[in-house]
């Protein structure tokens, strides 16, 4: 068991990661010393920098001797670093514990009232709200949260007074998730998904399985309505739906848009809530929302407490983030890299912009996703007007002999539809009429936006 008391330096290896950044800025608060490697500098490292935070960028042994003794020095890396990365190998050579990101996680969650969100998607979403409506409630939260939330600017929140909750995101890659014994719990979706981890569907859904079983003695779970689960999983907890579409535990009624706002009614076990309020965009996000006042109201936070702090959310960085609003076009980016995501945020434009030419562009993540939902990806990119297919983002994946994007777009039936690569950004829009643009993919797409933006903000002459 890792004594924290006894830690004195917290050294990060892939430290630019949304869930390692977290771990960094938390050990940064408690007073211990942070420093770590990643493989590219980025926005989010740059702020862990501005914070005291010492990160490199080269595989640099001259920075690891330096350290203080392997007794007080707590290694912790991340799956996406090679085994033969020289800095991995002098500590493993060198009989320093090494500790994935999930097992910390699950360390400093231990005795916590912890609430853990899990799902192949949606789940930083309801982890984000939840949290959100926890802090802004006299319940009071720490959270974990698996992307930068913009109401507070961070991916880390701490509490300002003594909360025992603590919000986690609950990663099923690399069965992260069973690190974890949360007192509630969330599981959003269950698809196929991490192939290459699980290798079919069952044994993702064994996973998740293992997961429940975890949860406290008379504590909670709380899954979307249709979903495959079994309350034989765990006969000493309890059970819980939610759902937009259909009768469940959690449901929302009457919903509609007023003044580009979502309105609904919420049915609870604990009685009706009318006329909640939601101005972040996506019909995904109702139902998202419905988890999360679900959390809230177990964690015990007050109806009226959710009712003020709903309308106040404003969204996680790269989850249907409007980066730009000008005179014609409205410029949206999304982390969506499932095919059930991609489908979801074209129809969620759709509902928010009828009539509107939707102009997608997308970068696939991972050789196998790709390969193993080709069919998915193109049926969901033929939901566009005009679809633009980025070469694969590799992630921590070596290139599989006649997988790249041409197998989405020679399935795809969609007319207006081409290869590009990120050299050709953002000339290449110039082909294009864009009312609504979209980037999509977990890589590095994320690179363009800026480049994207000043583009239509010249063409605006702004």
């Amino acid at each position: 068991m890792i004594e924290i008391d006894k830690i004195r330096r917290v050294y990060l290896l892939g430290i630019g990661g949304i869930g390692m950044s977290a771990l960094a800025r938390y050990f940064r608060f408690i007073g211990k010393q942070v420093d770590g490697y990643d493989k590219t500098g980025s926005p989010l490292t740059n702020d862990l920098e501005k914070e005291g935070i010492a990160v490199h960028y080269n595989e640099d042994l001259q920075k690891v001797p330096a350290l203080a003794e392997k007794n007080t020095t707590l290694v912790i890396y991340t799956p996406a670093v090679p085994n033969d990365f020289q800095e991995l190998v002098y500590f493993r050579d060198n009989g320093f514990a090494l500790y994935k990101r999930s097992q910390i996680l699950g360390v400093l969650t231990a005795g916590k009232r912890s609430i853990a969100i899990a799902g192949t998607h949606g789940k930083t979403s309801v982890t984000t709200m939840t949290a959100h409506l926890l802090k802004q409630s006299a319940v009071d939260c720490s959270a974990f949260m698996g992307g930068i939330s913009k109401n507070y600017g961070t991916n880390l929140l701490l509490p300002d007074n003594n909360s025992e909750f603590i919000v986690v995101e609950a990663d099923e890659f690399d069965r992260s998730f069973l690190q974890l014994h949360p007192e509630l719990a969330v599981i959003t979706w269950m698809d196929a998904d991490h192939l290459d981890i699980y290798g079919d569907l069952e044994s993702v859904i064994k996973a998740f399985a293992d997961f429940v079983s975890q949860i406290h003695d008379g504590g909670t779970l709380l899954f979307r309505k249709g979903l495959n689960i079994s309350n034989q999983w765990n006969k000493k907890i309890k059970y819980f739906t939610y759902s937009i579409t259909e009768l469940a535990d959690f449901q929302a009624t009457d919903i509609r848009i007023v003044d580009g706002a979502y309105h609904f009614n919420l049915k609870t076990p604990f009685g009706e809530m009318k006329d909640l309020s939601l101005s972040y965009p996506g019909l995904m996000n109702v139902e998202n929302a419905v988890a999360a006042c679900g959390m809230a109201l177990m964690s015990g936070v007050s109806k009226e407490e959710i009712r003020a702090a709903l309308p106040k959310y404003t969204g996680v960085v790269r989850r249907f983030d409007v980066r730009y609003t000008g005179k014609k076009t409205i410029y949206i980016d999304d982390y969506a890299h499932h095919p059930r995501e991609l489908e979801a945020t074209i129809k969620s434009v759709r509902d928010l912009y009828p009539g509107k030419r939707v102009t997608g562009i997308f970068q696939p993540h991972l050789f196998t996703r790709t390969r193993d939902f080709a069919d998915d990806f193109a049926s969901a990119l033929d939901l566009l007007d005009d679809a633009l297919v980025m070469e694969i983002y590799p992630a921590r994946e070596q290139p599989i002999a006649g997988v790249d994007s041409d197998i989405i777009l020679n399935k795809m039936k969609l007319k207006s539809r081409r290869r590009c690569n990120k050299t050709e950004f953002p000339a290449i829009l110039e082909n294009y009429d864009l009312e609504i643009l979209l980037t999509l993919g977990a890589g590095d797409i994320d690179r363009l936006i800026d480049p994207i933006v000043s583009y239509l903000r010249q063409k605006d002459g702004v």
